[in-house]
C-alpha cells in the first residue's frame, strides 16, 4: 500500500466557510435546485497545515513577494514563492513552485503529496444555504466620532451634519448589512496521502524540486539519499519522520477552518471518519442513499461492515445518523491508525518493497 484514503464527515451549523459574496456555493441542479455552500480544496489544505504547524510547534515558512517599479513610478505586482526548502513541514506537505521572471533560473516545482478534495455536501438534499440580516449597532455609546464629508471631501461640522440631517431618519452610528449567507448542513471531504513521496523529495536535475545549494544542506543536516518509482531522492531522517507523522495525523484528524467568522462561529464536529486504501470503498464507507418513501429526502449512512476500511464514529453522530459503533474516542483511534499507517511504511528502501 502506497496511498492511504480519508473520508471525512463533518456538521456545519449556521456559519461562514469562507467569505465570497457572503458564502463560496455551487447551483445544484438535480435535487434541491438551490446553492449548495462549499469550502474549496486549497482553503481546507490550507487550514490543515496551519494545525500541523501548531502541533509540531514549528513557524510555516516564508514567502517572498516580489514587485516591480514601472517607468510610472507604480508598483507593480510580480512573482510570489516560498523557499522551496522541505525542512519547513508545510512546504514538504504544501508542495511548491519557483518559477522565476525571465526564465533564467530553472522552474523549481515540487507536488504535494496530500490531495485534499473540496468540503461539500454529503447529498445536495442533506445541506443548504440560509440567510439572514446583520447590523453593526454602536449607537448606544455617546463616544462615536462621525465624520460626514461632503462631494469635495471636505468635512462637514456638527451643526452641518445637523442641518443635513433634518427630516431624515437615519442614524449615523448603525450600520445595516442584509443578505448574510450561512451554511448548515452534513459535508464530507476526502484526503489521499501519497506514501512514495510523502517524506521524499526528488534530486532529479532534468525536473528539479530543489537547489543545488538546498540539497547540499539537506545531506549535511541528515537527509538520506535513496531512490524511488519517481528517481533519485533525499529522504527525511528518522526523527523528523516520527514528530511530523505525528503532528499531520493530528491535523487530519482536529483542523478546524481558520478563516471563517468569529460571529458565526460553529464547532464543525467530525460525525465520522473512514481509513483504507481503496478509494472506491472509501467513497462507499459514507455516503447518502435516497429515501425509497419520499424521493426528495436522503438519508446519510455510515457503513460499519465494509472489509478493509476502518470506520471511526463519533457520539454525536447518533442523533443525526443510524449508527451502532459510537465511541467517545473516536477520533483519537483514528488519529493512532493514521499514524500507524504513515510509520509502517519503509520510506528510505521504497523500491525493494515494489
Amino acid at each position: 500500500m502506497h496511498t492511504i484514503y480519508i473520508r471525512t464527515l463533518k456538521r456545519a451549523e449556521h456559519t461562514v466557510f469562507n467569505v465570497s459574496d457572503g458564502q463560496k456555493y455551487y447551483y445544484d441542479n438535480q435535487f434541491s435546485r438551490r446553492r449548495i455552500p462549499y469550502s474549496s480544496g486549497q482553503q481546507v489544505k490550507r487550514s490543515l497545515i496551519d494545525s500541523m504547524c501548531e502541533a509540531i510547534n514549528q513557524t510555516p515558512s516564508p514567502t517572498t513577494f516580489l514587485f516591480d517599479v514601472t517607468k510610472q513610478k507604480e508598483l507593480k505586482e510580480g512573482e510570489v514563492y516560498g523557499t522551496c526548502d522541505p525542512t519547513y513541514a508545510d512546504q514538504l506537505f504544501g508542495g511548491w513552485m519557483k518559477a522565476a521572471k525571465g526564465g533564467k533560473d530553472r522552474t523549481l516545482k515540487r507536488r504535494s503529496p496530500l490531495s485534499i478534495s473540496a468540503m461539500r455536501a454529503l447529498h445536495p438534499l442533506l445541506a443548504g444555504m440560509d440567510s439572514e440580516n446583520a447590523s453593526f449597532d454602536r449607537s448606544d455609546r455617546p463616544n462615536n466620532k462621525v465624520i460626514v464629508r461632503d462631494e469635495d471631501g471636505k468635512e462637514l461640522t456638527e451643526d452641518e451634519i445637523v442641518s443635513f440631517l433634518e427630516g431624515k431618519d437615519r442614524s449615523l452610528s448603525r450600520k445595516w448589512i442584509p443578505n448574510n449567507s450561512r451554511a448548515t448542513g452534513l459535508f464530507v471531504f476526502d484526503i489521499a496521502i501519497d506514501l512514495r513521496r510523502l517524506f521524499a523529495v526528488s534530486t532529479n536535475s532534468f525536473e528539479p524540486e530543489m537547489s543545488e545549494s538546498t540539497i547540499e544542506k539537506l545531506k549535511s543536516e541528515g537527509w538520506i539519499e535513496s531512490e524511488n518509482v519517481f528517481g533519485p531522492c533525499l529522504v527525511a531522517p528518522k526523527e523528523i519522520r516520527e514528530q511530523w507523522i505525528a503532528g499531520l495525523a493530528h491535523a487530519i484528524i482536529n483542523w478546524r477552518i481558520t478563516s471563517n467568522q468569529s460571529r458565526t462561529f460553529s464547532l464543525m464536529d467530525t460525525l465520522a471518519v473512514a481509513i483504507g486504501d481503496n478509494a472506491n470503498l472509501i467513497a462507499s464507507s459514507i455516503r447518502a442513499k435516497l429515501s425509497e418513501e419520499d424521493s426528495r429526502r436522503a438519508d446519510p449512512i455510515i457503513d460499519e461492515s465494509l472489509a478493509d476500511i476502518d470506520t471511526f464514529i463519533t457520539l454525536q453522530a447518533g442523533g443525526y445518523i443510524h449508527t451502532k459503533g459510537e465511541t467517545a474516542d473516536a477520533l483519537q483511534q483514528a488519529e493512532q491508525k493514521l499514524i500507524g499507517l504513515m510509520s509502517s511504511y519503509d520510506y528510505e528502501n521504497q523500491l525493494s518493497k515494489v
